[in-house]
């Protein structure tokens, strides 16, 4: 496990776990769950559609100020359009329940894209949490790196930098652009855990 010892990641699992009991919870270098959902487009999508292609799950809510972080630097955006042009999957996932914070409907799920420039291959929505609680997705945004054989390569913040202040990104490790790289090279990936930051997903609180 690289550097990470079996017992830092297991603790890592259970905090994970504290999200969504109700679900089984992704593990590392197991399968992911596939899953199913209307993208902004109108377009159902799945993960098994994209067997074979290593795929990026972002979870983003756009009123949250660390999401905002990395869009409004173009970090995000630039990650985006780096990894889908070598052939890398990027789906962006809003499971902001209705009435709450960065809720997106197909419309302004697409005048966010427009106004950001996001880059990504998908915007999924997930207003009743569905995916959000599979995956156990914590935070905004809150990464998941998963390889060519569909299986959990990474999971856990973008960086390690758990500000909302632009500056933080001057130095940061940028533990998903690292993952791919590692992935790409044929490489163990050597952080494929690390604490998600951001704000907390906003799931419906009456489930």
């Amino acid at each position: 496990m690289n550097i990470f010892s079996r017992r830092t990641v297991l603790a890592a699992t259970m905090s994970l776990g504290l999200a969504a009991p109700a679900f089984a919870l992704p593990q590392l270098g197991q399968p992911a769950p596939d899953f199913k959902a209307l993208d902004a487009q109108g377009h159902e999508r799945s993960l098994s559609e994209f067997s074979g292609r290593p795929v990026v799950l972002e979870w983003t809510n756009s009123g949250c100020p660390y999401v905002g972080k990395h869009y409004e630097s173009g970090t995000m955006q630039s990650l985006q359009k780096k990894e889908t042009a070598d052939g890398v999957v990027w789906l962006t996932v809003s499971s902001s329940a209705p009435d709450t914070q960065g809720y997106f409907t197909a419309p302004t799920a697409r005048s966010w894209a427009a106004k950001e420039r996001w880059s990504g291959t998908a915007i999924l929505l997930d207003s009743a949490g569905k995916i959000g609680r599979e995956y156990g997705a914590k935070n905004t945004p809150h990464m998941f790196v998963i390889d060519k054989t569909g299986r959990i390569a990474y999971m856990g913040g973008i960086d390690d930098r758990p500000y909302a202040d632009p500056a933080s990104l001057k130095g940061a490790k940028p533990y998903v652009a690292l993952a791919l790289a590692d992935l790409k090279a044929g490489r163990p990936v050597a952080t494929p855990i690390s604490k998600p930051y951001g704000c907390s997903v906003k799931y419906n609180s009456a489930d």
